[in-house]
């Protein structure tokens, strides 16, 4: 991981590069204070305050950066996340009025992680990764560094993890990841594998079962705090490859299976930010960790799997899969009497046709519980849109010889059927929410590359937060 304490750190009066913030309004004001050789500057690289552009700027022996922002007042998380990929290596510091004295502007707020999800690359496999040096930024909120830089690695964990191809990133090393969140936070473990899995979780030795002994499959499970506090369960799917089982997927529906496991990673990341904070909680995190491939063994369309709960499901599409391992996973978070289940899972190819790739879809038994997650993302900018647990849909789920079918009838509504589906193993008046991720960014963004990212996951951080330090900042 880049070292984030390296990225943003406290302002002492260090020599830094000046980066004045500008709203398009107030750049003639700003230019009439440069000097004529200044103004040229601007004029030569066609600056002129325009939201996300920026200039740099000779002053004397040295120079300073001039940006674009929609409002300087209230900075948004990604408007300096372009800075920070393109200046040059180097301390910076943010201020405000013209070239001179001027005054302290070390304000960031929310670009502070901005600027930290700016400078991430994915190098593990690149014969000559990058040896640029770190874009480092001071600030005067000295108390704000270690949530920022807290996140900032989370963000990280995810993009990591998800870009990290299935044969250096199976159950094994989701397992491995688990374990070393537990050491650094003295956390308990526990690993279900083998004939105990078989037992135990059928669904999951079921969908996992035909990648043999390299990829076996298991059920990762995580507790930690005071059991004193409020239980919280965190469950992420974790699907390491998804060939798609017998229902096999085309090519161009394989390539990115490598990210089926984003549920997982997001998972460990939020349990990462409980533990890092010290919440007051009693965390249950939970991870089903698999490989849905092809083999003699492998599970079939048509059969009959016994769950976890003991309830009956057809098989109606071995592609239909993350849901079966869910469903055990769920059942067993569910056996802790947790007052919140917050589950990530990258479920559906409907929920990407309904709200397009940047915003996960949210179901939720109550209303309160979703209004306070997307509250929560907006104010983070990590949006999130709810879609209906609509019970006159699980109609679709029937199946004539087991009690519940894995795979819709109907091929509307597949994002809330699959949700439905999900709901069944969730014991009744427990709060619950899941997140249908897409957990990859399929075009880069200033601060967001192409590849692996965490969507969903800080506006679930916020709203645990709010709900259990009562912190609504």
């Amino acid at each position: 991981m880049t070292d984030k304490n390296a990225l943003i750190q406290p302002d002492r009066g260090q020599k830094a590069v000046a980066i004045h913030l500008l709203a398009k309004d107030s750049f003639e004001p700003f230019v009439k204070g440069l000097s004529a050789p200044q103004r040229a500057a601007l004029a030569a690289q066609k600056f002129v305050g325009d939201t996300g552009s920026h200039a740099i700027v000779p002053d004397g022996d040295g120079w300073f950066v001039v940006a674009g922002v929609a409002d300087p007042d209230v900075l948004s998380t990604w408007c300096l996340a372009k800075l920070a990929d393109v200046l040059p290596a180097g301390t910076y510091r943010r201020v405000s009025g013209n070239p001179g004295p001027g005054k302290s502007g070390g304000e960031l707020g929310k670009a502070a992680l901005g600027w930290i999800a700016g400078q991430y690359s994915f190098d593990r496999y690149r014969s000559e990764p990058s040896e640029e040096g770190p874009r480092i930024l001071l600030t005067t909120e000295v108390k704000a560094i270690d949530a920022v830089i807290a996140e900032g690695e989370a963000i990280e964990l995810v993009r990591d993890l998800v870009n990290t191809p299935a044969e250096d990133m199976g159950p094994g090393q989701l397992e491995s990841e688990a374990e070393s969140l537990a050491k650094a936070f003295r956390a308990e473990v526990k690993i279900t594998r083998g004939e105990m899995l078989e037992r135990e979780y059928p669904m999951v030795h079921a969908v996992g079962r035909a990648a043999g002994r390299a990829h076996a499959p298991r059920l990762i499970e995580l507790e930690w705090g005071d059991p004193k506090h409020p239980r919280i369960a965190v469950v992420g799917k974790g699907v390491c490859f998804d060939s798609g089982g017998l229902d096999i997927k085309p090519g161009a529906g394989m390539l990115l299976m490598k990210k089926d496991m984003g549920g997982a990673a997001h998972a460990l990341a939020l349990a990462r930010l409980i533990m890092g904070a010290k919440l007051p909680v009693r965390l249950h995190l939970v991870i089903p960790a698999v490989e849905n491939a092809i083999s003699g063994n492998s599970f079939r369309p048509g059969d009959v799997l016994r769950s976890r709960a003991g309830i009956t499901v057809e098989i109606g599409n071995t592609d239909a899969e993350g849901r079966l391992i869910l469903a055990d996973a769920l059942t067993r978070a569910g056996e802790k009497e947790p007052e919140l289940v917050i589950d990530f899972a990258t479920l559906t190819g409907a929920a990407r046709v309904a709200v397009g790739p940047d915003l996960p879809a949210l179901f939720t038994r109550e209303d309160k519980t979703a209004q306070d997650i997307l509250d929560a993302g907006l104010a983070v900018d990590d949006p999130c849109w709810r879609l209906p647990l609509y019970e006159g849909y699980r109609e679709y789920l029937k199946s004539d010889i087991a009690d519940i079918n894995n795979a819709g009838s109907s091929g509307f509504a597949g994002a809330s059927t699959a949700a439905l589906f999900m709901d069944r193993f969730v014991p009744k008046g427990v709060d619950w929410a899941h997140f249908d991720t897409f957990a990859w960014r399929p075009a880069a963004k200033p601060g967001r590359p192409k590849g692996g990212d965490a969507l969903g996951l800080r506006a679930a951080w916020l709203m645990l937060q709010r709900r259990y330090t009562g912190d609504h900042g």
